[in-house]
């Protein structure tokens, strides 16, 4: 049986060192002058600007592009009315929660196109590809760009382990789905401010 090709972008799953997903998550602003979607699922960078939202100072961001530092995963994109969208549409104010923790690992699934990677590709870094996403439901279309995976410092993530679960059958034919960590963070190592 082939493996399912679902894409919901990158799923926090577990810190690096195994523990849970605390919820530690924290506030940021989509600007009313994003033409650019975001979803559930999204890499964000900061945008260098910070807004008053209800009483609230909240630095910026926007999707992020290959290449970029990343800032964190979209998790949550907060309602103004009971009809908002579940994902903030492009020129729209919200409030986006986001999983900044550079220890988070995040469930992700091979882009399906070419070759598909192997449980080989643990250890390897690699960058993301998608744009948009699942407008009922709020989910990204991000997925893994199979076609980058390399031993290269300055790609966006890295490979940490396959996802060993009932649906995910490493041997079988379609995505497979891995863990990755966030390997170009905002938060952590030597990079450059906005």
């Amino acid at each position: 049986m082939a493996n399912a090709n679902t894409p919901r972008g990158l799923v926090p799953v577990r810190g690096v060192n195994g523990q849970y997903v605390s919820g530690g998550l924290r506030s940021y602003v989509h600007a009313d002058t994003d033409a650019t979607p975001l979803y559930k699922g999204d890499p964000v960078k900061l945008t260098g600007t910070n807004y008053t939202v209800l009483g609230q100072s909240l630095p910026g961001v926007t999707r992020a592009a290959t290449g970029d530092v990343i800032a964190g995963v979209v998790v949550g994109v907060l309602p103004f009315t009971r009809d908002s969208a579940p994902y903030a549409e492009a020129s729209s104010l919200r409030i986006v929660m986001v999983d900044d923790d550079p220890n988070t690992l995040f469930e992700v699934q091979d882009a399906a196109t070419g070759t598909n990677l192997t449980p080989d590709a643990v250890g390897q870094n690699v960058s993301f590809t998608g744009t948009g996403g699942n407008n009922a439901y709020g989910w990204s279309n991000v997925t893994l760009d199979n076609t980058t995976a390399a031993t290269t410092a300055t790609l966006a993530l890295k490979i940490v382990d396959v996802v060993n679960r009932e649906d995910v059958d490493p041997s079988a034919t379609g995505p497979l789905r891995f863990l990755v960590r966030i390997n170009r963070h905002q938060y952590a190592n030597q990079v450059a401010g906005v």
